[in-house]
C-alpha cells in the first residue's frame, strides 16, 4: 500500500509540471533549497524561487519522483526520493538530471502533511 505522502509528492510534481502554484504544499515557514547555498524561506520567497525556475527553464520543467523512501515520527516524516528531471526548451541546452532528494513533511493543526523543508539536491548541499 502507498503511502499519503506518495501522492502529495506525486500531486506536487504534477503542479511543477503544469505550472501551477505549489504554495498550498508548503508550511508558512518552510525552506526551500533553491540551489545549493541558496535557500527561501517562507511561502513568499518560495513563490518568488518557483516563478525563477520555471522563467529559467522556460516553463518546460517536468519533474518525476521515481522511488520513495518515508521514515516517520510522530508528525513529522523524512522522504528521500529518486528525482528525475528535465527541460526541452532551455535557452543554452536540454536538461535532464536526476537527483536524490529529501523532503520533510510535518502535519498541521489541521492533520495536513505540509512540507517544511524541501532539498531536490539531497547531499549535493555538503
Amino acid at each position: 500500500m502507498n503511502h499519503e505522502l506518495e501522492q502529495v509528492i506525486k500531486n506536487a510534481d504534477r503542479a511543477i509540471n503544469n505550472g501551477d502554484h505549489l504554495i498550498e504544499f508548503y508550511s508558512e515557514d518552510a525552506t526551500l533549497v533553491v540551489k545549493p547555498g541558496t535557500v527561501a524561506r517562507g511561502k513568499e520567497e518560495i513563490r518568488r524561487a518557483f516563478i525563477a525556475i520555471a522563467e529559467y527553464f522556460n516553463y518546460s520543467l517536468i519533474v518525476n519522483q521515481e522511488k520513495m523512501a518515508i521514515i516517520e515520527t510522530g508528525d513529522t516524516a523524512l522522504v528521500v526520493a529518486q528525482a528525475q528531471l528535465s527541460a526541452n526548451q532551455k535557452d543554452d541546452s536540454e536538461f535532464s538530471m536526476e537527483r536524490t532528494a529529501t523532503y520533510v513533511f510535518k502535519k498541521d493543526s489541521t492533520g495536513t502533511s505540509r512540507c517544511i523543508i524541501d532539498n531536490s539536491h539531497g547531499a549535493e548541499i555538503i
